[in-house]
């Protein structure tokens, strides 16, 4: 599927996708100010990281209302919807699934009352590895499943379930019990809460507004609300936000293991992660590809947009000529209109065209920032040579994707995945470069100016260092049959519409149309 937000991603058939974004969540306490917009701003800032669904969340103390729906930022909210949405905290989610399908019940936030009347919407940027657990619990509480089938609503209803409990306390007892990858930000009829999972896996960070505070999947959504940088959200913390400030409090020891990935393709250039520009981060992997596998040519062109840094830093090192050679559609962009397969056969064509006059004739370094399935760079390559080039060199800025992402990417599977049956040589053959470079693991990590240590290289390595369960209990489909059964029986469960869900304390939750 393409990237909302006009970027591509590695699919040339929307039925076999390349590696898809974390979702994007963001969160903002403020009173006097418009939290409905600011949410909306900073959703539209972290739009690459899922585009499936788009909701937001508010209370003015008195109640909380959601209002999702699937599609892109701009197409689910529009100027009177968001002026519908008053109220002095609010939360806010980009969705790409990696629990549960692509269904309006599995849209986010999700939305759950307790019977002592306090009201939680919960988002999620991450994947729970322990949700088959989380499920038993929610059945053996008796707890009325509303139809999604995501780690999300599982951990919402279980922070519902304890009505003797404030939220905080509640959270302090679910959080530790929960394994995996998760940044959460959720909130009550009064206050704005955010955690992150003890390794830290999927990013999140704390900003400060002149009147609030605002949290955020990346600190480009700080940016773009005018949010000032505090600090990242650290692994392990539960923080707190409401009229008496800000509190902090550890449920867990940290265990940092930052998501290397993030660096790789999923982050924003402009964010910074752990101290670390993105960009600069992405530009030093181009100079240290550029070392480790050197090649005469006479140009370097990326792989639009992600491509691009490390292109950049290729060419710094190796003295090449730095230009372009793929010329990418502006509008190419999230679309309901599946390709016939006369269309499919075009491939990339649809979303990049070569600009034939900087290739012919040229031997191209081309900079991609990936390879999973192969598909994007054997069209790349089949293109370049169509318009003229005498050599195609690949280099690609991350090791060979081996192994699934379980904390929140939704790779291939690993028998879909092209490093995992070929070695480099066979890679090379099979996509049609003159040769093929990938950076090295040790050479990625040192541009994050992270140690190793710090960072999960799962998908590069194979070591998950978060313990995966036995079995087929995991997966972005392990509550589907469940959950029909379960929304299938529920009288109030929730149609597929546009409407906002409206909870009010001690109250069921309603559509309002």
């Amino acid at each position: 599927m393409p990237r909302g937000d006009g970027r591509l991603s590695h699919d040339l058939d929307p039925q076999r996708p390349g590696p898809q974004d974390a979702c994007g969540v963001f969160g903002v306490w403020a009173p006097g100010e418009e939290v409905a917009n600011l949410t909306y701003f900073g959703l539209y800032a972290l739009q690459h990281r899922g585009q499936e669904a788009a909701g937001i969340a508010v209370s003015d103390g008195s109640g909380v209302v959601v209002y999702k729906d699937l599609g892109l930022v701009a197409q689910v909210f529009d100027e009177p919807t968001l002026a519908s949405l008053r109220g002095h905290v609010a939360i806010g989610h980009a969705r790409y699934s990696t629990t549960g399908g692509s269904t309006w019940e599995n849209a986010q936030p999700t939305l759950r009352s307790t019977s002592a009347g306090t009201t939680i919407a919960l988002a999620h940027n991450g994947n729970l590895v322990n949700t088959a657990d989380l499920q038993r619990e929610v059945t053996d509480r008796g707890i009325a499943n509303d139809g999604s089938t995501n780690d999300t609503s599982l951990v919402t209803m279980l922070l519902a379930s304890r009505p003797d409990l404030s939220v905080e306390a509640a959270a302090l007892e679910v959080l530790p019990q929960l394994r995996g990858a998760f940044s959460f930000v959720f909130m009550d009829e009064s206050t704005l809460y955010a955690a992150r999972d003890p390794h830290g896996v999927r990013p999140l960070v704390l900003g400060r507004l002149e009147r609030g505070w605002v949290v955020a999947s990346e600190t480009a959504a700080l940016d773009i609300v005018g949010a000032s940088v505090v600090r990242e959200v650290e692994p392990g913390e539960l923080i707190a936000i409401d009229e008496d400030g800000l509190r902090s409090t550890r449920f867990a020891v940290p265990e940092p293991k930052g998501c290397l990935f993030e660096y790789v393709y999923i982050a924003r250039p402009d964010a910074t992660i752990a101290g670390r520009n993105v960009h600069s981060a992405r530009v030093q992997i181009g100079r240290q590809l550029a070392k480790e596998h050197p090649v005469d040519a006479d140009l370097v062109i990326p792989v639009p947009e992600s491509g691009t840094p490390a292109a950049i830093g290729y060419a710094e090192e190796s003295g090449i000529t730095y230009g372009q050679g793929l010329m990418k559609n502006p509008y190419v962009g999230r679309t309901f209109i599946q390709p016939s397969q006369t269309l499919r056969q075009l491939g990339i064509r649809l979303k990049l065209n070569p600009l034939r006059e900087n290739v012919r004739g040229k031997r191209i370094v081309v900079v991609d920032d990936s390879i999973v399935r192969g598909n994007t760079q054997r069209a790349i390559v089949r293109m370049l040579r169509e318009a003229g080039a005498l050599e195609v060199h690949v280099r690609i800025s991350s090791p060979p994707v081996r192994w699934p992402c379980f904390y929140g990417i939704d790779f291939a599977t690993r028998a879909e995945l092209l490093a995992n049956g070929l070695d480099n040589d066979g890679i090379r053959r099979s996509i049609g470069a003159d040769t093929l470079g990938y950076v090295s693991l040790s050479g990625l990590v040192a541009a994050t100016e992270q140690p190793k240590t710090r960072l999960c290289r799962a998908c590069f390595d194979g070591e998950y260092p978060i313990e995966l369960p036995a079995g087929n209990l995991i997966g972005k489909h392990v509550l589907e049959g469940v959950g029909r059964r379960v929304a299938a029986s529920a009288p109030d469960a929730p149609e597929h519409t546009t409407s906002a869900l409206v909870a009010t304390p001690g109250g069921a939750s309603v559509n309002r149309p």
